[in-house]
């Protein structure tokens, strides 16, 4: 008897695994499509985990974001990053491969997003290695720019660009992420409106933002961040580690000198004007002085990208153009971007539910399932397909992997930007062998065609 049971439950799932639902399924997000290598990261938004595509052989880092709608406020950030991700595709920003299919429409709490996987970020890079070369400084730089160029023709402020959302591979390959606290301007000037939830790092943060110097601000705001970025890159240390924003300003200023009487005149907020105005007067010390082992056509940009008026720093464009990049730019390299529809970022103005929010989300997700998509689109969109979901038997292969690997210690990634796995500390190369970092940071400059 018990035999004859499990023979009919072998043809019951026999059957299914004929039926037209797994035929779709595993052609659109079947679990079995990823081999799990290792967790890599674990956070407030849940786990990461490295894996083979068995279609294709890459490795890739399949993020598990979890408890979506708990806050609303996380459900818009988690949209707005997916959304700009697959909007934005540019070889230095990195991409969403794939988002896998919930197993419903409507009740759904945890999605799984495939991203390309990093070996390290360049926060690990600059920790790892005191010896990167003025070539990796210049080609670091180049990637950085040539990939914000693409973003703000866009329309699109990062707003939260820090060495931990800048991703690096071993051969000198970087790409930005974490475009949760971006957004997307829709006037036609140069300027939009103060957004008051900008909670990015301080450290990285322009002058401007620093007591909400301006009613408006531009696309210098992540100028200046590169600017402190690369500056970290020359010297292996976070240029203005302010404690607070009076430090912070403090900081800046006994690098940059006193702002300008002018320039001190916009501010609109009366306490960061009156500091300022108040502050003993300070002459900029030359950069030649703070950097003494660094390129001079560096510091000449660094420079412009450091203005403490926001207007008079380069556009990234400007700053691609710099003579510093001299043998390495291309203006054929540096693509722009057509700017977003307005119509992608509603959710932005206006009041919005959970219900909304993941109605939107799911929208997204058949971004990455064409057929389901279509029939989306054509109101024809059934939910049997939804059955079984790649997503229940990943929930399974997380629960188990969170429980035997959570114990090693290793899992010290707090933040939310995108995954990558941890930095192997350096083995020196021979100089015969070109510019070298680490085994995981930067060993060569691709050339063209690698790129």
């Amino acid at each position: 008897m018990p035999q004859e049971n499990a023979g009919g439950r072998a043809q019951a799932e026999q059957r299914k695994k004929n039926s037209p639902e797994m035929d779709f399924f595993s052609e659109y997000g079947d679990a079995n499509r990823y081999k799990i290598l290792e967790i890599i990261g674990k956070g407030s938004y849940g786990v990461v985990c490295s894996a083979i595509d068995q279609h294709t052989g890459d490795k890739v880092a399949i993020k598990k974001i979890q408890n979506i709608f708990e806050h609303l406020s996380d459900a818009a950030r988690i949209l707005r990053e997916i959304k700009l991700l697959r909007l934005i595709r540019h070889p230095d920003i990195v991409e969403i491969k794939h988002v896998m299919l919930p197993p419903s429409r409507r009740d759904f709490r945890d999605i799984y997003v495939v991203f390309e996987l990093m070996d390290t970020d360049l926060h690990q890079v600059i920790k790892a290695n005191a010896d990167l070369t003025k070539e990796h400084h210049q080609f670091f730089l180049y990637q950085m720019l040539r990939a914000l160029k693409y973003i703000h023709t866009a329309n699109v402020y990062h707003r939260d660009l820090k060495p931990k959302n800048i991703l690096a591979n071993a051969n000198c390959k970087l790409k930005i992420c974490d475009f949760g606290l971006a957004r997307v301007a829709f006037n036609d000037s140069p300027t939009t409106v103060f957004w008051t939830d900008y909670v990015a790092t301080r450290w990285y943060r322009a002058p401007e933002l620093c007591g909400s110097f301006f009613s408006k601000y531009s696309p210098a705001i992540d100028i200046w961040s590169i600017g402190c970025i690369f500056a970290e890159i020359l010297t292996g240390k976070p240029l203005f580690p302010g404690k607070n924003v009076v430090h912070q300003l403090d900081l800046m200023t006994d690098l940059l000198g006193t702002p300008s009487t002018d320039t001190i005149s916009q501010i609109r907020n009366e306490k960061a004007r009156r500091y300022l105005i108040s502050m003993r007067r300070k002459q900029p010390i030359p950069f030649s002085e703070k950097f003494p082992n660094a390129d001079p056509s560096a510091l000449k940009l660094l420079q412009r990208l450091l203005a403490f008026d926001p207007k008079d720093r380069p556009t990234a464009e400007e700053a691609l153009a710099d003579p510093y990049f001299k043998g390495i730019a291309k203006v054929e390299r540096e693509p722009s971007c057509q700017p977003i529809s307005k119509m992608e970022f509603e959710f932005e103005w206006k009041k919005f539910t959970k219900e909304d929010v993941k109605e939107l989300i799911f929208r997204e997700i058949l971004e990455y399932h064409p057929q389901l998509l279509k029939d989306y689109m054509n109101g024809s969109e059934k939910t049997s397909f939804l059955y079984p979901s790649a997503a229940d038997n990943f929930r399974r292969q997380f629960a188990s992997l969170e429980e035997n690997g959570g114990r090693n210690g290793a899992l010290n990634r707090k933040h939310v930007s995108l995954p990558r796995t941890t930095t192997v500390h350096s083995t020196p190369i021979p100089p015969k062998e070109g510019p070298a970092a680490t085994s995981q940071a930067p060993q060569r400059i691709p050339t063209d065609q690698e790129e």
